[in-house]
């Protein structure tokens, strides 16, 4: 049985593996910092079930002093020239996206078919986030195609895999912290608390009045809170599943999945959001780029409100009919 725990070490090996590179990279400017910062997060996918909410706080708290004292750095590891990736292009043309498109293709054949397939009596997915180890597989699939096809260098996934992590920095593991704290406000009641103050100033007695005021809730908590993973847990308890599902009757899968992408309207617009808005401008030295509103969140404004109508609509109309 493939479970949620191989797709914990998959990732912890890997960022092993950049810590490790890291510390063998002697002309990395900033070796020592940024290797510490990705072995702790090794640590925190190898073992952290076994640290315990103490150990693991600990653990957050020297991530974000490594990322906070600026000690982390760009590496610049040598995988293959520009002269054999110019001619590895012109050889393969397009069929170079395979490897990438294989891990969505691959994710969603193992929601919709392998999550149901049994070995010899035994479920051949783990009944925990299944969606989450279709993907873990997809990407190891992919990654073995890739290597067999393309026969690059044998450390090369791995080098350029740092060298994109080093490039994004302390953003790349912002979501899964984000997404930390929404769980934490969730356990300290605060979705009750907002629950409460909706119900003292806002009339939600209609379903339309419930569907704006969570697919809103969500866009703007989401704005506060730069992720829809951390805004999620917190409208959802405040007025998704009280107001929306329980009071009204909407259907959980259809009321959740509708909010969630309410909520990436807000990472649209905000500059909370820096591993989507404000890193990726920078590293692609776009114009315009100056945080907090640069270029990319004034462009995706419309396409953000557009969205957020829609997604409202779509709710109101399809949630209470199935």
């Amino acid at each position: 049985m493939i479970t949620l725990d191989w797709v914990y070490i998959f990732a912890g090996l890997t960022f092993a593996a950049f810590s490790t590179l890291t510390v063998l990279d002697r002309d990395h400017p900033r070796r020592i910092g940024t290797a510490a910062f990705w072995g702790l997060l090794a640590v925190s996918f190898l073992f952290g079930s076994y640290l315990g909410d103490l150990g693991n706080g600990v653990l957050v708290l020297a991530l974000a002093a490594l990322a906070g004292l600026r000690l982390l750095g760009q590496s610049h590891p040598p995988t293959t020239s520009p002269a054999e990736r110019a001619a590895s292009a012109a050889r393969h043309g397009n069929w170079l996206f395979l490897p990438a498109l294989m891990i969505p293709a691959i994710a969603i054949l193992g929601v919709l078919v392998l999550e149901k397939v049994s070995v010899f009596g035994a479920p051949l997915f783990g009944a925990e986030q299944p969606t989450i180890i279709a993907l873990g597989l997809a990407v190891a699939v992919a990654l073995a195609i890739g290597l067999v096809w393309l026969r690059p260098p044998l450390l090369a996934p791995l080098q350029e895999g740092r060298r994109l992590m080093d490039a994004v920095g302390w953003a790349g593991i912002l979501p899964q912290a984000l997404a930390a704290l929404g769980a934490v406000f969730v356990i300290a009641g605060v979705g009750d608390r907002i629950g409460e103050l909706f119900a003292s100033y806002l009339p939600l007695d209609t379903r339309l009045l419930a569907v704006l005021a969570y697919c809103g809730g969500m866009a703007l908590f989401t704005f506060i809170m730069g992720n829809a993973f951390a805004a999620f847990p917190v409208m959802t308890a405040a007025v998704g599943l009280p107001l929306v599902v329980l009071q009204f009757g909407g259907n959980p899968a259809i009321v959740c999945a509708i909010g969630m992408l309410s909520g990436f309207c807000g990472t649209l617009t905000t500059p909370m959001a820096a591993n989507f808005n404000v890193v990726p401008a920078a590293l692609l030295d776009l114009p315009d780029r100056d945080a907090p509103f640069n270029g990319v969140i004034r462009v995706q404004l419309p396409t953000a409100a557009a969205l957020l109508v829609i997604n409202t609509l779509l709710m109101y109309f399809l949630a209470f009919r199935f």
